[in-house]
């Protein structure tokens, strides 16, 4: 199991950085023509989101939400589970050791992903919270950010 962590994170660290540049890029394409709604914003976090997923765990979710409130960011992956952890989910020990390697994997990517929110967002990333259902296969991470972004877009976009 340490072997597959260090492996997905090393995979996920020699790719992170190109995930950056290409949200970035993105990003300014589509800020030089004009600035994001709401809508445009949360599908570029959800994409954003099945790239990490699919680099860290070797596939993507089966659906992603992402929902802009205020100052956080809701973002809800159904289908998450690998087929490892389904097994694994089979008695409590398997379901408390998917939960801690899945929030271990989002602890040490946080600065990656803070890059990721910031670049799509402008806005800077406070806290990340997650949680993993074994029963429903659905993850949500939840961001904290510095200031109110669905605030900002409204009058950004007026």
């Amino acid at each position: 199991m340490e072997y597959e962590y260090n492996r997905a994170k090393r995979n996920f660290q020699q790719n992170a950085r190109f995930i950056v540049n290409q949200l970035t890029m993105n990003k300014e394409k589509i800020r030089k023509t004009q600035p994001m709604t709401k809508g445009q914003m949360e599908a570029e976090i959800s994409n954003a989101l099945i790239a990490f997923e699919k680099e860290h765990m070797g596939r993507g979710p089966v659906d992603v939400r992402t929902y802009i409130i205020q100052d956080l960011v809701l973002i809800r992956l159904k289908g998450v589970l690998t087929p490892a952890e389904h097994h694994l989910a089979k008695d409590n020990e398997g379901i408390h050791l998917i939960k801690q390697i899945r929030a271990k994997l989002l602890e040490n990517s946080s600065k990656m992903l803070a890059d990721v929110i910031f670049a799509i967002t402008g806005c800077q990333p406070i806290s990340f919270h997650t949680d993993i259902s074994t029963k429903t296969g659905e993850r949500f991470i939840i961001i904290t950010l510095s200031e109110d972004l669905k605030q900002k877009l409204i009058y950004r976009n007026r």
